[in-house]
């Protein structure tokens, strides 16, 4: 694993370092191929003293990102809370992977009958399908039409790249912008 450790708001000590390579080393049993970790520490001064310490990962092979991220106190429980969560996510996709060739691979019945005694959980399918016109507009004029909807994210035509664009409401209160950009 190839690992890039940055610090925002502050300087990421050896010490830290040190611990957050021996702590993402157990993410290592799950990954078969080189990976790209990026992990970003960070303070913020926000009002509750349980979210000032935060830990983000992004891992990324092949095309394929799993990212988690979390907020603590202590800067090393919000690393040890995110490298649990990123296990889960990595063992949820393998599992999901090995599904995918074994329904492919001819071992659908075996399979259907692990789901049915719930030995492995149903993966989750598509059961909707929505379609809108989508027109023309600003991304300050699709925020506001976010908030009237009421969603956490809104998927709109940027009046000024023309192309399509998602903006979403951010953890800390602020706003994204999700722009496409192909490889």
């Amino acid at each position: 694993m190839e690992l890039v450790i940055t610090g925002k708001n502050m300087n990421v000590s050896q010490r830290t370092e040190d611990f957050v390579k021996r702590k993402m080393e157990r993410l290592d049993r799950h990954l078969s191929e080189p990976v790209l970790a990026r992990v970003e520490l960070s303070q913020e001064n926000t009002k509750d003293v349980n979210q000032r310490q935060i830990a983000q990962v992004t891992l990324s092979k092949n095309g394929t990102i799993i990212r988690a991220e979390e907020r603590a106190a202590d800067l090393k429980v919000a690393v040890e809370a995110v490298v649990n969560k990123l296990d889960k996510q990595i063992r949820r996709y393998k599992d999901k992977q090995v599904r995918k060739r074994r329904v492919n691979g001819g071992i659908s019945e075996a399979v259907a009958v692990a789901e049915a005694e719930g030995e492995i959980e149903p993966e989750a399918r598509l059961v909707r399908t929505k379609r809108f016109l989508v027109s023309p507009m600003p991304a300050d004029e699709a925020i506001e039409q976010m908030e009237l909807l009421g969603h956490s994210f809104f998927l709109f035509l940027n009046a000024d790249s023309g192309d399509l664009n998602v903006v979403y409401r951010r953890d800390d209160g602020n706003y994204g912008l999700l722009e496409p950009q192909l490889n």
